[in-house]
């Protein structure tokens, strides 16, 4: 599998990329055997970058990654973590939110300081089992610009200077605050999750301004949370039930690839991959089967004449 730079960074990424939000029990438990085999599929496949967050199951997802890691070379993979929210240990707290099930009982704390940053870092680190962090990104700071700005990414930017960290970024569900972001700080990449899919391209505009500046692009979110994996009833879409107009669209985009005999799963990573500014794709698998079929479709070979009739989809 092809590796790409992050930045002017020394740190790498394989095209594909595995997300461990399933790994802390989104929308569905499974337990760490599962996980283990997960990662261990994905290893097979050739993938060797891994991206986690504290939010992901209040830490479960790190401590389960980290422990599916062990044992191989440190050097041979990439991992990124995220800063923004800390986890702290509370009887009362529920087992399950924010999409979330099964999880610890813990809750979750905002918190974009510079104090904040190196906390959360070092808990990242003893739930991983790890020394380093390979890339930290600032974690879904909508309603925190003012910090996020002048504490959390300096924070990162001293880290990174230091070599406790390799790269830095923020992650969101956004693009307009990541411009912004990618204009006013100094950062080596973003993770844009679901704003740049064959069925919501706003995050295009981003990608062309990450492109002329260098900052790379971790895109995240290609099937918008399912629906372009598997366009049906009950399908998710940014984390909710998809509504009657987006699964048609969803439908009609499948019905296109049938023609071409390309799947709606390789079309999806492939109209994400295409873009300069994308490092890499990141998919999210709760199964071994699923941690193989993302390195498939991402090594697929999308005829060119595929995109134009995907691009009439509105």
């Amino acid at each position: 599998m092809d590796t790409n730079r992050i930045g002017n960074t020394p740190v790498v990424v394989s095209s594909i990329g595995l997300g461990a939000a399933a790994l802390g029990n989104l929308y569905t438990a499974t337990d760490d055997e599962q996980a283990h085999t997960t990662v261990e599929a994905a290893w097979a496949a050739g993938i060797r970058y891994f991206d986690t967050a504290p939010h992901y199951g209040v830490g479960l997802a790190e401590t389960r990654l980290g422990a599916a890691l062990r044992g191989r070379p440190r050097s041979a993979y990439t991992i990124s973590t995220k800063v923004g929210r800390l986890l702290v240990d509370d009887p009362a707290a529920p087992t399950a939110a924010d999409g979330f099930v099964d999880t610890p009982r813990r809750r979750r704390v905002r918190d974009y300081t510079a104090d904040g940053v190196r906390r959360s870092l070092e808990s990242s680190l003893e739930r991983l089992g790890l020394d380093r962090i390979d890339i930290a990104l600032v974690h879904d700071p909508d309603e925190h610009w003012e910090q996020a700005a002048h504490e959390a990414v300096p924070a990162l930017v001293a880290l990174r200077e230091q070599g406790v960290v390799g790269a830095i970024g923020v992650g969101m569900n956004q693009s307009t605050m990541l411009d912004r972001f990618v204009a006013e700080t100094d950062v080596d990449c973003v993770l844009l999750a679901g704003r740049y899919t064959l069925l919501d391209r706003s995050g295009g505009a981003l990608l062309d301004h990450c492109a002329k500046r260098g900052v790379s692009v971790l895109a995240g979110g290609v099937y918008n949370s399912g629906l372009l994996a598997d366009p049906r009833p009950g399908a998710h879409f940014d984390y909710a039930p998809a509504d009657a107009d987006l699964l048609a669209r969803a439908l009609r985009l499948q019905a296109i690839c049938a023609r071409h005999d390309v799947p709606l799963r390789a079309a999806a990573i492939g109209f994400a991959a295409a873009h300069p500014a994308v490092a890499t794709v990141l998919v999210g698998a709760r199964s071994p089967e699923e941690a193989a079929d993302a390195a498939a479709m991402g090594g697929w070979d999308v005829p060119a004449a595929l995109w134009a009739e995907l691009a009439a989809v509105t």
